[in-house]
């Protein structure tokens, strides 16, 4: 099933684009803009299947041809563009699928649809080459970005663009989703809305994932004895992380989350908003020998681990000086 119904949160996007299929106003250029996991290629594949569908109705019926086409990815006119090289959208991938297959009509439908995932990718000259598409679409074309930075792509691709933003879900809809959909208990579906932070995908895939709860148990075996721990004993549980397939950002955000906690419980001396209600004893202990600005120099500290491995800093050297400032403040 694939409908703008089950689309959790998003109410802006969801009323733009029934709205341009209500008025017969479909723009030929879109740019999804969200992060990782946010949901941007469900909504994608809902505007398609709409478009496309027999009933016009403005959600996708499932039942007529053009729709069980879609919902087993064989829908002639959905077209998904691929790429050959990892990491990049080049010019010969835009080129093959877009513009080169662009003139040709649509096999059985009323528009011809492409969606490029990771938009963010493409490269200067599949930029410049797509651009060329843009200016002078076919009346049938409809082309679909999706991109987690939309500032990686050139001004004159977002000026031809109707940009939409996604949005962060709130909370009590996200635990909801998970409680009712995925039958995730309650604590535990605490423990991911803190996580996702508004991105639903983030959530079902926290609440999913068997090596979440693995990471969790080592990050808090961590937190509970770094103060007392030696440096090769640190590396030897950071090490340890390489093991789960979890990425080391969710790492990181276990213990942010959990310096919060002990922040939040040092300011209030009360554990029913605490994410790891659970480890109340450990928090306590950790929140009455160490300073408020101990804990703010923790969280600073995660927050630049995180940049400097995202800009590929040695991961050995980044982690030990994220160990050692929180060996000296825990």
């Amino acid at each position: 099933m694939a409908s703008f119904k089950d689309i959790v949160g998003q109410e802006q996007i969801k009323e733009h684009l029934q709205g341009a299929m209500k008025t017969g106003k479909v723009s030929h250029a879109y740019i999804i803009n969200g992060e990782r996991f946010s949901g941007k290629e469900y909504i994608a594949r809902v505007f398609a299947m709409a478009l496309q569908c027999e009933k016009e109705d403005g959600e996708p019926c499932q039942i007529c041809h053009s729709c069980k086409q879609a919902l087993s990815n064989n829908q002639p006119d959905i077209i998904y563009v691929s790429h050959e090289k990892p990491g990049t959208i080049g010019v010969d991938d835009i080129r093959a699928q877009v513009n080169g297959d662009i003139a040709i009509k649509p096999y059985s439908s009323p528009y011809k649809i492409y969606i490029i995932n990771e938009a963010e990718k493409m490269t200067p000259q599949a930029q410049n080459a797509l651009l060329k598409t843009l200016e002078e679409p076919p009346a049938y074309a409809v082309i679909i970005l999706l991109t987690t930075n939309v500032n990686s792509l050139l001004q004159t691709i977002l000026s031809r663009c109707v940009i939409l933003h996604m949005k962060p879900v709130a909370d009590e809809l996200v635990k909801d989703f998970l409680m009712t959909q995925m039958q995730v208990p309650d604590y535990k579906a605490e423990v991911c809305v803190a996580f996702a932070r508004g991105n639903i995908g983030k959530a079902k895939h926290l609440a999913a994932s068997e090596d979440f709860e693995k990471v969790k148990e080592e990050a808090l075996a961590l937190l509970k004895y770094v103060h007392e721990m030696d440096i090769t004993e640190m590396i030897a549980a950071i090490k340890k992380i390489n093991e789960y397939k979890l990425d080391i950002d969710d790492y990181l955000d276990i213990l942010s989350i959990w310096y919060r906690d002990v922040l939040l419980f040092k300011a209030t001396n009360d554990a029913n908003h605490l994410v790891f209600r659970e480890e109340i004893q450990n928090i306590r202990r950790v929140a009455g020998r160490t300073s408020y600005e101990g804990i703010e120099e923790v969280l600073q500290a995660l927050s630049k681990a995180k940049s400097r491995l995202n800009a590929n800093v040695n991961f050995d050297l980044t982690m030990e000086l994220l160990l050692l400032t929180m060996k000296e403040n825990g």
